[in-house]
């Protein structure tokens, strides 16, 4: 009993040995056929050595180019954003002081439509007007029109709606109030009569 014993056990270390050298022989194997594999695909003549560096550098040189182009592409795109973003914001700032202006604008217009004996005090008050038309122009602002154009939500503001057969469906009439934008943005829109 003790024999079998020391027998198994015998053939166990045995065993462990010869799978040992079995996997010490598959690494060495494989470590041989990489080691062969770098040989064979290492270029044999100088010629073959010069041919792979000018296609590595080929490959370096079209890699660096690639980004390049790309880097300009991310420089126009930031350029073309930062422009869109400054106009915006001085649209944004513009309107906001229009805004706060354009009663002023309105009160003087409704002095200069009024009557009056001065005709001084009265030419005064419409070259004051003009003059600060010319501002708002010069800046960017514009009115917008209205009369006889077709009614747009977007840019007029509807205070009646009126029959008139001398005028088609959903035409402005009349204005109460003038509406002004600068660029795409609408600062106040036109309180108009709309016909039909």
């Amino acid at each position: 009993m003790e024999d079998e014993k020391i027998n198994q056990m015998n053939n166990d270390e045995n065993y462990k040995k010869a799978n040992n050298e079995n996997q010490n022989e598959d690494i060495q194997n494989e470590n041989q056929k990489n080691e062969n594999m770098k040989y064979e695909n290492e270029p044999k003549t100088e010629e073959e050595i010069l041919k792979a560096k000018i296609e590595e550098q080929k490959q370096e040189l079209d890699d660096r180019e690639d980004r390049i182009k790309r880097l300009m592409a991310e420089f126009e795109n930031f350029k073309k954003r930062s422009d869109k973003e400054r106009t915006n914001m001085y649209n944004s700032v513009m309107g906001d002081v229009v805004i706060k202006l354009l009663p002023v604008l309105d009160n003087l217009e409704k002095a200069a439509e009024s009557s009056t004996q001065d005709e001084q005090y009265k030419s005064g008050i419409e070259l004051v007007m003009k003059q600060f038309k010319e501002v708002l122009e010069s800046n960017g602002v514009k009115a917008i029109e209205a009369v006889g154009k077709p009614f747009d939500p977007s840019l007029h503001e509807a205070v009646s709606l009126v029959e008139d057969s001398s005028l088609g469906a959903k035409i402005v009439k009349e204005e109460y109030r003038k509406g002004y934008m600068i660029g795409d943005r609408v600062l106040r829109h036109s309180m108009v009569v709309v016909a039909n």
